[in-house]
């Protein structure tokens, strides 16, 4: 079983890859299944109804999603290529504690599959862009990102794993705050994300970030395992056709090497279980 449930298209303002593309390159790699969970960054874009003006980079609009286009054209895809590949309607939410209700309105207007809850921004500050680090220490700026995290995992419950659970180390120029400093909290999040019946996901990206480590931390990885953790994604944070579909295997036999028998893709926000074979098809 090969599913990809991190998957970006032209309907992200960070990509150009059309969706009917990435459904016919799934397919020849081989893919069961894929997961669309392109952006929405409610704070920091706008809805193209909201009546907000929308911005342009390098003339691409930098909006979230356009809702009616992406689900009428996931339904279309589904019915084409449906006999070859299944392909299941999620979301990327990048949630910010202000902006918690109007993800879920947003959730309560469609029929998801699948949503990944990640932490792109913190007080509309991003962290790419070295905002949201500047002026802070390492160690404020690395607590106040996994405090905003907890504080989403206790206040927001419409969603399936957590995406990408240390961003921040992608983005730390200081380079990786040690991991024991930041426990007590990433233990506090990962027992309520199992206590709600969430999950997390390994994603892929890592690689080409040239990351030394993977995404999440092997750390994180082991300690969502000893806590009792089992709903486990596998995405390759794809926006171009050759991120799509990449690592995967590499991503399972690291899970394999924790400890974790299952990984999960989703349908109508349920997690589905497969088995971790050591090889497989």
């Amino acid at each position: 079983m090969l599913a990809d449930y991190h998957v970006h298209t032209i309907f992200s303002d960070d990509s150009l890859y059309p969706m009917e593309d990435v459904v016919k390159d799934a397919i020849q790699l081989g893919l069961d299944e894929i997961c669309f969970t392109d952006h929405v960054d409610y704070g920091i874009k706008a809805d193209w109804d909201s009546g907000e003006p929308i911005t342009y980079r390098n003339g691409e609009p930098i909006a979230n999603v356009d809702y009616p286009r992406y689900v009428e054209q996931i339904r279309m895809l589904q019915n084409l290529y449906g006999n070859r590949i299944a392909i299941r309607l999620g979301l990327e939410f990048g949630v910010q504690r202000h902006t918690i209700p109007q993800f879920q309105s947003l959730f309560g207007r469609y029929p998801f599959d699948f949503i990944i809850l990640s932490v792109h921004q913190v007080a509309d500050k991003e962290f790419w862009t070295q905002d949201f680090q500047k002026g802070r220490s390492q160690k404020e700026y690395n607590e106040s990102y996994y405090e905003e995290m907890l504080y989403l995992v206790n206040h927001f419950s419409d969603y399936s794993v957590l995406g990408h659970m240390d961003l921040i180390v992608r983005y730390d120029e200081m380079g990786v705050y040690p991991f024991e400093k930041v426990k007590p909290l990433i233990e506090e999040i990962l027992k309520k994300v199992i206590r709600d019946g969430k999950g997390i996901e390994v994603n892929t990206s890592c690689h080409r970030y040239g990351l030394a480590d993977s995404t999440p931390s092997r750390a994180i990885l082991r300690l969502y395992h000893q806590l009792g953790g089992q709903i486990i994604t596998i995405g390759s944070d794809s926006h171009k056709p050759e991120h799509l579909g990449t690592h995967i295997e590499a991503a399972k036999e690291l899970l394999r090497s924790i400890g974790f028998k299952s990984f999960c893709t989703f349908n109508q926000m349920q997690p589905i279980f497969h088995p971790l074979w050591f090889s497989e098809s």
